[in-house]
C-alpha cells in the first residue's frame, strides 16, 4: 500500500451532542502509483455504511472487510484501478469519553452542564473520526464542512468560507487547509466565545462562555510568539488565522492542530488574583511550544514516527527560547536545566531506556516513558548541538532544514545534512551518537602531571558493562595559581583522551555551564573540594554550582559514593542565594527524604530543615514585587518540604496563612499552593469538606490544580482513606491522577498506597492511558519500598496478563530497585 497517496479529503460530518453520535462521508482522491485491486484505510470505531468508488463518472458499490487488529478496513474495488482514484465513504462514529479521537468535553457548574466535542489525533486517533491513511508521511490537503445546531460555533484549521441553513440547522464550511499529515487536523463544536488580535494573520483566544476575560494574556503571548518563529525560521506563518482554545477536558498539556492548537485551561487562561507566577511562566512555555510546532512538525512533519524527536525536541528548546526572548528576567536557561536536562538525565541513566530516534517508528506512542526521551533529553541535545557549531550557523541550518522540506516530511539526516552544510563541522557523526544510541556518557577526569586525563563510559544507576561511545563536545574552565582561568573546548571521539592544562592548575570544572548532555566524576578528592570552595565564593556561575552537586547526588543513587558524603559537601552551599542550585539541592534532599531510614534520615532532616529554614529567612517568607520569578517558585516549593522536616517557624506562618483563606481573606497567588498543602497535613473533616466546596465551585483550573494538590497532603489516616474515595468518585477524569501523584510524596499516605491501588485496580485501568502510567510512576518507585518482592511479584504476573502500561512498569520497577539499593546502603 506505500505506492498509494492521499491528494484531498473532502469530509462531511454531522454531530450529535446530545446523543454523543455523529454521522460522517469522507471523500478522498487517492494517487496510485500502478494498479492495485484494494486500498486500505485506517478506520477504528467507525461503523461503515456504504463504500463506494467512482468509475467514468458514477459510483459503485465496493465490497469491504474490517482487519480490527491493524486498524484497518480493505476496500476491494470492482475491477483494478491506477491514477487518481476517488473514493467515497459513508459512516458512523460516536462522540466519545476517551479524551481521544472526537470526544465530549463538560463545563458549567454542576447541574447546569453542557457539553463540546473537540478533537485529539495524534499520534494515531484520526481513524476514530473519518478513514483515512493515518501517517504523518501521507500527507493530503483537507476540505471539512460540517453541519451543526445554529446556536453553536464550529472551529476548524481553516476561517470559515461559507455558513448556509441545512435542515434547521446550517452547514458551516472551512477554507481548504495546507498539505498537512492526518494528526493535525481539527474539529470543535459548542457555544466558544472568541476574544480577537487582528493582524496581518488573524489570532484568536477561544474559551468556554464567560471565560474569554481571562484569554489576553495568553493571547497576546501567542502573538508575541508567532511574530519570534516567523522572524528566526525566515518564513511567514502560512495559514490565515491561528485559534487558541481552552479546553475543559484534556489529557495532555496542550495539541499543536494546525491553525488550532488546543490547551488545558490552566496552561492558556491566566486569572489575576490566582495565577501564580510559576502558572503564567508555564502559559508562556506551552503557548510557545505550541507555536514552535507551526513549523516544525505541521510545516515539515516526520516521515516516520521515529522522527517524532524533529517535532517535540525542538517544540521544547524553542519554548524555553522564546520566552526568554521576551521574559529575560525570569531566567528561563536555569528553569530549562532544572525542568528538561535533570529530568531527561534522570530518565535516561536507567537500564530500561531507548535512543531518541525510537526504534520501530509504527508503535511509538507519546508517554511516561517516551517523553522524557523525545521531549527533554532531545531538546538537551538541541541545546549541546547549538552550543558546540554556534548560535548563527544553528539558525541558518534550521531555515536551510525548513525551506527545504516544507509541506513535507523529513528524517533525522536532513537535519544532520542542513546543520552540517551551514556549519562545516561533523554535526552528522556527533549527532547520530546522541539520537541513535540509548543512554549518556559519564566523563571520569583526573589530572596527570600538567594533563587532564578524561574517560567517558555509559553511565546508569544500576551497573550495566557496555561498549558504548558518543562523540562529546567538551568544554572546561580551568582555575590557575595565579587566580587566572581558561576556558578549554574539545571533541571527545574516543574511550578517553588528555588535556594539556598546565602544571600549575589548581582546579578544573568540566562541561562548563552545563552545556553538554553528560555527568561528570571527579576522581580526585582535592579538585572536588576545590570546586567546593569555588561553590561557596559564587566564582562558579550558578549553572556549575548546580551541575557539581546535581553529579554529585546522582553518584550517591548509583552507589559509587555515599548520601553522607553529599551531605558533607553540601557544606559548600552555605551562602547559596541561586534558584538553580538552591531548588536541586531541596529536590535531591526530598528525594532522599522519602527513601532513607533511620540515621540517614535523621541527618537529611537535620541539613534539610536548616538549610530550608536559612534560605526562606534570606528570601522572606512573603512574596514582594519586585522578586525574581524564580524565587517565588523556590518559596512555594519548599514551604511545603520545611514543614515536613518539622519546622515550626515555617509551618506556623503557612497555617496562619491558610485560616486566612478560610475566613474568606485574600492569600498572594505565589503562596497559595503551598498554603493549601500545610493545611491540609493537619487538616480535619471540616478542611476536606472545604476544600471539596472550593473545588466544585472554582472557574480556575490553575486554583482547582492547587486544591488536588493539597487533597493529597492530609496525614490523618482516615482522611486520607476519604479523599482516596473522592478522588475515584468525584474528581474528573482528566485530573485523578493529580492528588495521587501528591500522595506518593506525603509521608504518612505512602504506607496505604499500595494496597489502595491493587484493591481499585480496574477502576484505575480506566484512566487515560498516560494517567494511569503517573499513578503506577508516582506509587511504585517509593510506596513500593517496604514489600518490593511483593510488588515485584504482582507485576510479573500482570504483565503475563495484560499489555497496560508495561513501559511505565519496567521503569517503575528499575526505580524501585534504585531506591532499594540506595535506601540499604
Amino acid at each position: 500500500m506505500h505506492d498509494l497517496n492521499p491528494i484531498n479529503y473532502k469530509i462531511h460530518l454531522e454531530p450529535d451532542l446530545n446523543n454523543c453520535k455523529f454521522s460522517g462521508c469522507t471523500e478522498i482522491w487517492i494517487e496510485a502509483a500502478k494498479p492495485v485491486k484494494k486500498i486500505a484505510v485506517n478506520a477504528l470505531e467507525l461503523a461503515f455504511r456504504s463504500i463506494k468508488v467512482e468509475v467514468d463518472g458514477q459510483f459503485v458499490n465496493c465490497s469491504f472487510q474490517a482487519v480490527p487488529e491493524k486498524e484497518e478496513t480493505i476496500i476491494f474495488l470492482p475491477q483494478e484501478m491506477g491514477g487518481r482514484i476517488h473514493v467515497k465513504i459513508d459512516y458512523l462514529g460516536e462522540i466519545n469519553n476517551k479524551l481521544a479521537g472526537f470526544y465530549r468535553s463538560k463545563y458549567g457548574p454542576g447541574g447546569d452542564e453542557k457539553y463540546i466535542a473537540v478533537t485529539q489525533f495524534e499520534e494515531s486517533d484520526a481513524r476514530r473520526v473519518f478513514p483515512c491513511f493515518d501517517h504523518p508521511l501521507k500527507k493530503a490537503t483537507f476540505d471539512v464542512e460540517m453541519v451543526i445546531d445554529k446556536k453553536l460555533v464550529a472551529l476548524s484549521n481553516g476561517p470559515i468560507i461559507e455558513q448556509t441553513p441545512f435542515d434547521k440547522k446550517k452547514l458551516v464550511k472551512f477554507q481548504k487547509t495546507p498539505k498537512m499529515s492526518t494528526y493535525l487536523l481539527f474539529f470543535g463544536v459548542g457555544e466558544f466565545e472568541f476574544l480577537e488580535s487582528t493582524g496581518k494573520v488573524l489570532v484568536r483566544g477561544v474559551t468556554m462562555p464567560g471565560l474569554k476575560k481571562y484569554a489576553h494574556f495568553g493571547l497576546e503571548f501567542g502573538r508575541k510568539a508567532l511574530e519570534f518563529c516567523e522572524d528566526y525560521f525566515g518564513i511567514p506563518y502560512p495559514l490565515p488565522k491561528l485559534d487558541l482554545l481552552a479546553i475543559p477536558d484534556f489529557a495532555a498539556g496542550a495539541m499543536e492542530n494546525w491553525g488550532a492548537i488546543t490547551f488545558r485551561e490552566n496552561l492558556f487562561l491566566l486569572f489575576p488574583t490566582i495565577t501564580s507566577k510559576a502558572g503564567k511562566e508555564r502559559i508562556c512555555e506551552v503557548i510557545a511550544h505550541e507555536i514552535t510546532h507551526q513549523w516544525f512538525g505541521n510545516l515539515v512533519s516526520p516521515s516516520d514516527w521515529k522522527y517524532l524527536w524533529l517535532n517535540e525536541s525542538f517544540a521544547t528548546y524553542f519554548g524555553y527560547g522564546i520566552v526568554n526572548h521576551y521574559h529575560p528576567e525570569w531566567d528561563i536557561g536555569d528553569q530549562f536545566l532544572r525542568s528538561e536536562t535533570d529530568t531527561a538525565l534522570k530518565r535516561d541513566a536507567l537500564q530500561e531506556t531507548f535512543p531518541v530516534e525510537i526504534p520501530g517508528g509504527e508503535h511509538v506512542i507519546i508517554n511516561l516513558s517516551t517523553a522524557p526521551i523525545i521531549y527533554n533529553k532531545g531538546g538537551s541535545i538541541l541545546r549541546q548541538v547549538e552550543e558546540y557549531i554556534g548560535k548563527n550557523d544553528f539558525k541558518e541550518g534550521l531555515r536551510y532544514y525548513l525551506k527545504n522540506h516544507a509541506y513535507g516530511s523529513a528524517s533525522s539526516h536532513n537535519l544532520w545534512q542542513a546543520l552540517e552544510k551551514v556549519s562545516a563541522k561533523p554535526v552528522t557523526k556527533l549527532m547520530k551518537s546522541w539520537i541513535e544510541q540509548p543512554g549518556f556518557p559519564i566523563i571520569e577526569a583526573r589530572k596527570d602531571g600538567d594533563k587532564l586525563v578524561l574517560n567517558q563510559k555509559r553511565f546508569t544507576y544500576i551497573s550495566n558493562e557496555c561498549d558504548q561511545e558518543w562523540l562529546v563536545p567538551i568544554t572546561a574552565k580551568v582555575f590557575y595559581k595565579n587566580g587566572n582561568t581558561k576556558k578549554i573546548t574539545t571533541l571527545l571521539e574516543s574511550k578517553n583522551t588528555t588535556i594539556n592544562i598546565g602544571s600549575d592548575a589548581v582546579a578544573y570544572k568540566i562541561n562548563y555551564r552545563q552545556t553538554g548532555f553528560y555527568r561528570v566524576r571527579y576522581a580526585e578528592k582535592t579538585n572536588l573540594k576545590e570546586l567546593g570552595k569555588r561553590a561557596l565564593s559564587k566564582e562558579l556561575p550558578p549553572e556549575d554550582r548546580w551541575g557539581l552537586q546535581n553529579d554529585f547526588y546522582a553518584l550517591v543513587k548509583s552507589g559509587w559514593t555515599s548520601i553522607n558524603e553529599y551531605l558533607g559537601f553540601l557544606s559548600f552551599y552555605a551562602n547559596e542565594d541561586a534558584f538553580l542550585p538552591l531548588i536541586s539541592i531541596a529536590d535531591n534532599l526530598f528525594q532522599a527524604y522519602l527513601i532513607m531510614e533511620d540515621a540517614h534520615k535523621e541527618e537529611i532532616v537535620s541539613t534539610g530543615k536548616s538549610f530550608l529554614e536559612k534560605t526562606l529567612f534570606s528570601i522572606g517568607y512573603e512574596p514582594h514585587p519586585e522578586e525574581s520569578h524564580t524565587i517565588s517558585i523556590l518559596r512555594d516549593q519548599i514551604i511545603v518540604q520545611a514543614t515536613l522536616y518539622g519546622s515550626k517557624e515555617v509551618e506556623k506562618f503557612a497555617r496562619e496563612k491558610f485560616f486566612s483563606l478560610l475566613k474568606g481573606e485574600k492569600v498572594h497567588p505565589d503562596l497559595m499552593k503551598s498554603v493549601m498543602q500545610v493545611g491540609a497535613l493537619d487538616g480535619n473533616n471540616e478542611t476536606l469538606e472545604w476544600f471539596k466546596k472550593r473545588l466544585a465551585s472554582s472557574e480556575s483550573e490553575h486554583e482547582r490544580m492547587n486544591i488536588l494538590a493539597a487533597l493529597g497532603s492530609f496525614r490523618e489516616k482516615s482522611l486520607i482513606e476519604k479523599v482516596q474515595k473522592y478522588i475515584l468518585e468525584k474528581v474528573p477524569n482528566r485530573n485523578k491522577f493529580v492528588p495521587i501523584v501528591y500522595m506518593a510524596a506525603n509521608p504518612q499516605a505512602i504506607p496505604c498506597l499500595w494496597e489502595w491501588y491493587v484493591n481499585n485496580l480496574q477502576q484505575f485501568e480506566q484512566f487515560h492511558p498516560v494517567h494511569y502510567e503517573r499513578v503506577i510512576a508516582a506509587i511504585v518507585p517509593v510506596c513500593g519500598l517496604s514489600k518490593k518482592d511483593l510488588v515485584n511479584e504482582f507485576f510479573k504476573n500482570y504483565l503475563k496478563q495484560k499489555d497496560k502500561a508495561k513501559d511505565a512498569i519496567k521503569l517503575s520497577l528499575e526505580r524501585l530497585e534504585i531506591n532499594s539499593k540506595m535506601k540499604g546502603s
